[in-house]
């Protein structure tokens, strides 16, 4: 594997870090799920270096446990073996130095636009003043001015989410985890959120690892796409995108854009035809 080497410390102490430079380090990570009497491998063997303010995409076919591998960095799931490291930490459970963002939003129903964004600063015991600041800079950013004491019901799928975005970046994390969270939204409300969320990571450079099944938005966003094989997921291929930045919309409809994009087609195509194939003849024996 590439990147620094570790020695281990179990239970979240800190992690002696021999050279520097990377945020987020995966090492052998394996997860098992029990299914009836059966054993079910969703991840195999994964082994990733993320750089700090590195914006990193998980791409890959339905079932190849992208989503599980972003749970097992976020703290929400616990790997059957390996380990993540975050920072100077092994990963044992969420923690403030990693926000996430799902499709879902998550937001609740019964708090406001502002106080959803507060939400994680209350429960710090930020004094109110600071909490009502923090939020209307945040407000601010993602758009929202006028809609502070709006409830989620009225809001669009794009405004929640930029509510569930918010409310991420007002906790100040090192790393942001989002799981397809434009995958609910039309064609044109992702394009906009798409741009929304370079441009907040162009000002504020946070590590980000995204989850997408969509390999334009992949390509488009990031500066690695990692593309993962059918299940049991493996690390099957990393891109490296070459494209300048900051980026807009037009970069889509560009030689070297529309290249990446091919390769990442096919790569995804391939592992697709496999899990077909896997499911096609496992009912067969059935």
């Amino acid at each position: 594997m590439d990147g620094p080497v570790y020695k281990i410390i179990p239970e979240g102490r800190p992690v002696q870090q021999v050279s520097t430079g990377f945020r987020l380090v995966v090492q052998g990570v394996s997860k098992d799920y029990e299914e009836g009497r059966a054993s079910v491998r969703a991840l195999e063997d994964i082994s990733l270096t993320v750089r700090d303010r590195e914006f990193v995409a998980l791409l890959g076919p339905s079932g190849c446990g992208k989503s599980t591998l972003l749970r097992i960095i976020g703290g929400l799931v616990k790997p059957s073996s390996g380990q993540v490291i975050s920072g100077d930490r092994e990963v044992t459970g969420p923690g403030p130095d990693r926000g996430m963002v799902f499709q879902s939003y998550t937001l609740f129903p019964w708090l406001t636009v502002q106080g959803n964004i507060e939400f994680g600063l209350r429960e710090r015991g930020v004094p109110v003043s600071e909490r009502a600041r923090v939020a209307g800079h945040y407000i601010e950013l993602v758009g929202l001015r006028g809609f502070e004491q709006a409830f989620p019901k009225t809001l669009s799928g794009g405004m929640k989410q930029r509510v569930a975005i918010a409310r991420a970046l007002a906790n100040d994390p090192e790393v942001l985890l989002l799981d397809e969270p434009f995958g609910a939204l039309d064609t044109q409300t992702r394009s906009l959120m798409q741009e929304l969320l370079l441009d907040i990571w162009q000002q504020f450079r946070k590590t980000i690892v995204f989850v997408t099944h969509d390999v334009e938005e992949a390509i488009f966003m990031a500066d690695r796409v990692v593309v993962m094989s059918a299940r049991p997921g493996r690390i099957k291929k990393i891109i490296e995108v070459n494209l300048p930045r900051p980026r807009d919309y037009r970069v889509k409809t560009e030689p070297v854009f529309l290249n990446y994009k091919r390769q990442a087609v096919e790569l995804i195509r391939e592992e697709s035809i496999k899990a077909m194939a896997t499911t096609a003849i496992g009912r067969w024996q059935d």
